[in-house]
């Protein structure tokens, strides 16, 4: 695994962009932001990208 550098970033900011992302209303730079971020795949379904089962499971 490639060691990724150290990023600030807003936890109030972050939190908003999830919930949005969850809900399917975030803006694509913010979708693709919050993505990359969180290292999710691109998904059609962002619902399922963050509650995902598997992907919860990797994280632990």
């Amino acid at each position: 695994m490639a060691i990724r550098p150290l990023h600030w970033v807003n936890t109030p900011v972050l939190m908003e962009a999830i919930l949005r992302y969850q809900e399917g209303r975030l803006a694509k730079p913010m979708r693709l932001w919050v993505e990359q971020l969180l290292e999710l795949k691109p998904s059609k379904n962002q619902i399922c990208a963050l509650t995902n089962d598997s992907h919860i499971e990797e994280i632990q």
